[in-house]
């Protein structure tokens, strides 16, 4: 399968959806504020997250026992360019994005 279809299916599940809107800002973000602003438990974060890692879209960082996500930094332009697409096609839900 090529990359842009990974990219869309792994896009496709509303909580990985939100969760890579929240970390596109480049910054890292904690499993733990992800699982706070997504209202989710800590193993379907988990799950939701190595999909995500799996298809190249974010890479982690252990910190003690945390887990930080950011969005990749050498992501092609375009695949850029396609979750750019994807996240502007879609308003963003009401709950509040730290």
């Amino acid at each position: 399968m090529n990359q842009t279809i990974k990219v869309l299916s792994a896009l496709a599940e509303p909580t990985r959806f939100d969760a890579l809107r929240l970390m596109w800002d480049g910054r890292e973000h904690c499993v733990c504020e992800l699982m706070d602003v997504l209202d989710k438990g800590q193993s379907t974060m988990s799950r939701h997250m190595t999909a995500l890692k799996k298809v190249g879209l974010v890479v982690d960082r252990r910190d003690a026992q945390w887990v930080r996500y950011r969005r990749n930094p050498d992501l092609s332009k375009k695949l850029i360019a396609l979750v750019d697409a994807a996240l502007s096609l879609e308003k963003p839900s009401k709950r509040k994005c730290p």
